[in-house]
């Protein structure tokens, strides 16, 4: 992938997050400050490799699980580093409200989840002395994705069923951990995404806390909340 190619991905990932329509050659030539036709020309070969699609024969193009992967990987190994508002309010808020609950580990972990479920309108999940705690299911349903119907609501309240055994059995072990669509162990057609980190907590060395959104969503922002959130339950707790 040439580096104008690659810019051209992430500028329809991080639009298409923000506006939910796919992302046509007008506007990313006023981004680029070049022809549409460049544009169209470049947005065809991503599309041969496998990384955006269009999703209508005259409409702009959305990304694709591998474009997300492509992304994500530019994200946690440093190689782009996304322009975001500062993040110190949501930090304090969160510390305030995980601050508030000092007297029992569980509601300061249950405090956590619902903090990152207001602040990213995905769903929340924790593990609490073995079981999972989950928030924000009316958020994620009411994501535009998950609005009209098909088989990705039923195909979400599968992975959700199935996450607790799934996250015992499995017990990923990196810091973070980002399964994307098709990547996701169960749920592989829930066009879902799964944000976790591991921290330590008094009941497990593997306690995990994390959301759950559509593969359309601000990746930077969100995995940064996540990390921020885990670390600071782990210096907590």
């Amino acid at each position: 992938m040439t580096d104008r190619q690659s810019h051209i991905l992430i500028a329809i990932i991080e639009q298409y997050a923000e506006i939910a329509a796919p992302v046509g050659s007008v506007m990313l030539a006023k981004l680029f400050g070049v022809s549409s036709a460049t544009i169209r020309s470049e947005m065809v070969k991503l599309e041969h490799m496998g990384y955006i699609m269009q999703p209508h024969t005259s409409a702009g193009r959305i990304p694709t699980d591998k474009g997300y992967r492509y992304y994500v990987n530019q994200i946690t190994e440093q190689s782009y580093t996304p322009e975001l508002p500062s993040l110190d309010r949501s930090t304090k808020f969160i510390e305030a409200r995980v601050a508030s609950n000092h007297d029992r580990a569980d509601k300061m972990i249950r405090s956590a989840v619902d903090s990152l479920v207001e602040l990213t309108h995905n769903l929340g999940i924790a593990t609490i002395d073995g079981q999972l705690y989950m928030s924000g299911i009316g958020s994620l349903f009411s994501q535009p994705e998950f609005m009209n119907g098909g088989t990705a609501p039923q195909s979400v309240a599968r992975l959700l069923d199935n996450l607790e055994p799934w996250l015992r059995e499995a017990s990923p072990d990196e810091p973070l951990n980002v399964y994307i669509g098709e990547e996701n162990p169960i749920g592989k057609s829930s066009e879902a995404s799964l944000i976790i980190s591991k921290f330590r907590s008094p009941y497990s060395n593997r306690s995990y806390i994390g959301v759950l959104g559509p593969t359309r969503q601000s990746y930077a922002r969100t995995i940064r909340l996540v990390r921020e959130v885990a670390l600071m339950l782990e210096q907590t707790l």
